[in-house]
């Protein structure tokens, strides 16, 4: 059976997910090559090959490295890990440099790539008519018992606080905050912007949107702990769903993604 390099791991992998063929861009390097967005032209990873020593490591034979975006926290996490560096010739606070030299697991390699094309698509996404249609949303069960929500309504739907960015027919994956810390709901947006006066000290809202219920995650626990290994490091506020992490909790229930 053929053996694969790391180097052709990340370009199948590119191809499957996103759809994206390598582009040479410099005749001199044949094998530097740029993945980018179809939807805006950005790049959301770079592959090179260079010396060890213009990284900073002893030796200068050839290494291929994979140059990726990342968030400010993710990345601080992910710099204590060995194989995985500033970025070489880009932006070192948001990008970063992964050793393709069997340092980094590929599952490691997939997440950064996974969370690099997702926050290269967000620049463009207003413009390029681009945007996102599944979230995650926190629900803090101290302040809303969605359960009595749900089991009150004929129908499966209630209402939740409108999000600017949700409309009608995206995908809501509700994450109930500590003591429960999971993903517990899948629902869909199927209607918005209703209005909807209300205020006490923890929450205001002047207009709502109606949630329909999909799916309940009670059989296997989409906790914190799986999220952290998709990249989602905090549920503060709406946040877009990385792919992975929906294929993964399809995967979960039995499901193809």
């Amino acid at each position: 059976m053929q053996e694969f390099s790391l180097r052709e791991k990340v370009l199948q992998s590119a191809e499957k997910q996103y759809h994206t063929r390598p582009e040479s861009l410099w005749p001199k390097y044949p094998k530097d090559v740029v993945l980018r967005h179809s939807s805006n032209n950005k790049w959301y990873g770079l592959l090179m090959n260079v010396p060890r020593n213009r990284l900073g490591l002893e030796g200068e034979e050839l290494v291929d490295i994979l140059n990726v975006k990342a968030d400010s926290v993710m990345a601080g996490a992910f710099l204590l890990q060995d194989g995985i560096m500033p970025a070489y010739h880009m932006n070192k606070g948001k990008w970063l440099t992964i050793l393709l030299d069997d340092t980094v697991p590929m599952e490691t390699i997939e997440l950064l790539l996974d969370t690099s094309f997702e926050l290269t698509d967000k620049k463009k996404s207003k413009k390029s008519g681009v945007r996102n249609t599944e979230w995650i949303v926190p629900a803090n069960p101290k302040f809303y018992d969605i359960e009595a929500a749900i089991n009150e309504s004929t129908d499966g739907a209630f209402i939740w606080k409108q999000s600017n960015h949700i409309c009608v027919g995206d995908k809501v994956y509700l994450y109930v905050a500590a003591p429960v810390s999971a993903i517990q709901y899948k629902c869909k947006a199927v209607e918005v912007d209703i209005p909807y006066e209300y205020s006490d000290k923890n929450v205001s809202m002047s207009k709502v949107m109606r949630l329909q219920l999909l799916k309940r995650y009670d059989e296997v626990k989409i906790d914190f702990a799986l999220l952290k290994e998709y990249g989602v490091s905090a549920v503060r506020g709406p946040r877009s769903m990385p792919n992975r992490l929906k294929c993964r909790i399809e995967e979960l229930y039995g499901a193809h993604c």
